[in-house]
């Protein structure tokens, strides 16, 4: 079994942070959209497409740093 901390393992572990930080943070933004709140001093619409296909690409990055640093 590999060191948890071991340097052969940061980068799947980054890939796994990424990839929940954009899981995250685009499934907040969805939710708060929804929820009709805004961030304060940001301008510009909500763009709901961008915001799902980010969060698709946050999966597939959680998936993919899952597999690689459990397995």
């Amino acid at each position: 079994m590999d060191d948890i901390f071991g340097l052969e393992s940061l980068f799947p572990e980054a890939v796994l942070a990424i990839g929940l930080a954009m899981v995250i943070g685009n499934g907040l933004a969805i939710y708060k959209n929804r929820r009709g709140e805004r961030p304060k001093g940001v301008e510009g619409e909500f763009r709901p497409g961008r915001a799902w296909f980010l969060g698709a690409v946050g999966v597939l990055l959680t998936i993919w740093g899952a597999a690689s640093v459990f397995s």
